[in-house]
């Protein structure tokens, strides 16, 4: 090939080149570019264009977000409109509230084997939205006690879906679907996002029961409605019941937009190893570009040496079968699949993990505050550091008293008293928070003094961190390091030679 020859190839790529420039620029509100040998240049790799040509750079900053946790076994009692949730929830404007109660119904055979009732559930997702969004028409007019509604299939079937419609801000379809970041899928980032497609999702696909419409006519006695949304502080993300379990998700209402990939799984533990009144409910979201599973359960109860091992047995089976469906259609989804899988995950629940003692011998360490020689006899601080569960887990330093199991309506532990003793427990830390994964920080871990049920509320507090994209692109960034020159588009030099 003649030297005239090589020049004529440069310049006709040169030309083309700057054609291509040219309708970039009358389609850049289009958000189109057609520059191939850019894209695919590897000395570009992780570089984006705009329709003049100018570099952009994804970018992607780590913020911080204030998560509060509790979980409560309430023993079978319905919520009453004495009951104030202030002094649990501890309303300290965090950004996301995860709640995790059990037993919110009696474990009974009609409950486990027929039909759950919804009724309890949707007066204790009214009191935390009383709580949370703080409204002067909720709080004038409160919980009302109730006569039953006994157990009419229609009432059943429909009450709780549409009072979790009343506290959303955004519809639990929206929420279920991909929220990515369409624009960095276009350019190719294959690390700021879960790398699929919204417009793959089929909105039909994930219709739900709380998006369905609800027959008119339908009241729930006893539960106040907000009047509208407009006025709440946080919107009611996710919801779930199975059988006595039962987690809520709650988020600060700009934040709502940023969640997606939201889906519920559910996994029996109970009797013969299959039915719901033991087991667990895991929540899985995104926030941002950070993956979230939140997992309530309520794991097999007894004191009998041994027990232990059946708990350590549901830990174990809950993470292998729990499966989260894939929502995502892209062949590059990282869309997490599995608890383990995903980059922050907090356990709430009634693990019932009991000490190690004899009831006098726990009474005693008791009597004389001696917390440690206490602790080291818990059963689940035991397991963990044998390997034997939750490895690789974290729990906060426990400061306070067992949680399990007390007289109603007593500051005194069941079997002080006469009238109690046929209801002896020894006590324990049978309520607890851990968690998984790198970015998370404990601020608090305390439990609430309510006497309402058998067992007392724990709660914590964390420091979350979470990959925020912002902006979604970065315009013209310096650095001479960012600068292209034309001559380093072009082909090499040898590749224009036929040998």
């Amino acid at each position: 090939m003649t030297l005239t020859s090589q020049d004529g190839k440069k310049k006709s790529f040169i030309r083309n080149m700057f054609a291509r420039r040219e309708r970039n620029d009358r389609e850049m509100n289009k958000g189109t570019f057609d520059f191939p040998e850019a894209e695919s240049d590897p000395r570009l790799k992780g570089l984006a264009f705009t329709g003049t040509g100018h570099p952009m750079a994804l970018s992607q900053d780590v913020q911080t977000f204030r998560v509060f946790v509790a979980t409560w076994n309430v023993g079978g009692k319905s919520p009453n409109s004495d009951l104030n949730l202030d002094d649990i929830l501890h309303t300290d404007q965090s950004d996301i509230y995860i709640l995790g109660f059990q037993e919110i119904v009696p474990l009974n055979a009609g409950n486990v084997l027929v039909i759950e009732d919804n009724e309890p559930a949707a007066k204790w997702l009214a009191l935390i939205n009383q709580s949370l969004n703080k409204s002067s028409e909720l709080a004038s007019s409160g919980l009302k006690p109730t006569s039953s509604l006994g157990s009419s299939l229609f009432f059943s079937k429909y009450s709780l879906k549409k009072i979790s419609k009343t506290f959303r801000t955004e519809s639990g379809r929206r929420l279920k679907t991909c929220n990515c970041n369409l624009e960095l899928e276009r350019k190719q980032s294959k690390d700021l996002c879960f790398r699929c497609q919204q417009s793959h999702i089929s909105e039909d696909e994930f219709s739900s029961e709380e998006d369905d419409d609800v027959p008119n006519g339908i009241d729930i006695p006893g539960i106040s409605f907000p009047s509208s949304t407009n006025q709440m502080n946080y919107s009611l993300v996710a919801i779930k019941q199975m059988v006595g379990i039962f987690v809520t998700v709650w988020a600060r209402k700009e934040h709502v937009q940023h969640i997606g990939h939201l889906r519920i799984s559910c996994i029996s533990r109970g009797i013969m190893g299959c039915l719901g009144n033991k087991g667990c409910i895991s929540v899985s979201m995104s926030f941002h570009q950070t993956s979230f599973c939140f997992v309530c359960s309520h794991l097999a109860s007894g004191e009998k040496e041994g027990d232990e091992l059946r708990r350590n047995m549901d830990v174990i089976e809950i993470l292998k079968n729990t499966q989260f469906p894939n929502i995502c259609r892209s062949v590059h989804s990282r869309v997490p699949e599995k608890i383990l899988e995903h980059d922050r995950v907090i356990w709430l629940g009634d693990l019932n993990y009991r000490i190690a003692l004899s009831y006098s011998d726990t009474r005693k360490l008791l009597e004389e505050n001696a917390w440690d020689a206490l602790l080291d006899k818990d059963q689940l601080k035991i397991e963990r550091e044998a390997g034997r569960v939750f490895k690789g887990w974290k729990e906060g330093k426990i400061y306070f008293a067992p949680t399990y199991k007390y007289s109603c309506n007593s500051d005194t532990y069941a079997g002080e008293t006469k009238k109690s003793k046929k209801k002896r427990r020894t006590p324990a830390w049978c309520d607890r928070i851990l968690w998984h994964g790198t970015g998370i920080r404990l601020l608090s871990y305390i439990r609430g003094e309510s006497k309402f049920s058998d067992h007392r509320p724990v709660c914590a507090t964390f420091l979350v961190d979470v990959d925020v994209v912002s902006g979604g692109l970065k315009k013209g960034l310096s650095g001479s390091n960012m600068k292209v020159r034309i001559e380093e588009l072009l082909p090499p030099t040898r590749n224009l030679f036929i040998e």
